[in-house]
């Protein structure tokens, strides 16, 4: 097992309907990322992970780690040491022992993903 989510999984999470829409373009990009939150008894977790699919807003990975909507988590850029506060929006369970997570920035921030021309609703110019 690869730890990847499936076709269908990815395709569960971004599904289209209105209570999916985001407020960016996606990007499919793999950037490895560190989890880092806090259980309910107050010990920080940490987990690396990759992203599957990024926006301005957010994006879309994968944990093995539990998690809940609504948690707040920081989220750290492993390439450019960048950290960033967020709060998980949306979770989905998997046979394979990975979630799904989706999650947004507290405030937009383009600027934390290697891209060097983003698309034109992220607000950056390259």
């Amino acid at each position: 097992m690869n730890g990847s989510l499936d076709e269908t999984e990815t395709k569960s999470v971004t599904a289209q309907n209105p209570a999916n829409r985001r407020r960016s373009e996606r990007v499919m990009l793999q950037v490895p990322v560190v989890v880092q939150a806090r259980t309910r008894d107050g010990k920080e977790v940490r987990e690396e992970t990759q992203t599957v699919a990024v926006n301005a807003h957010g994006g879309l990975l994968r944990l093995h780690m539990e998690i809940k909507a609504g948690q707040p988590i920081v989220l750290i850029n492993e390439r450019s040491k960048m950290q960033h506060g967020c709060r998980v929006v949306r979770v989905e369970t998997s046979e394979t022992g990975y979630s799904a997570v989706a999650f947004e920035f507290d405030q937009p921030a383009p600027q934390f993903w290697p891209i060097v021309f983003p698309p034109a609703d992220w607000g950056v110019r390259p």
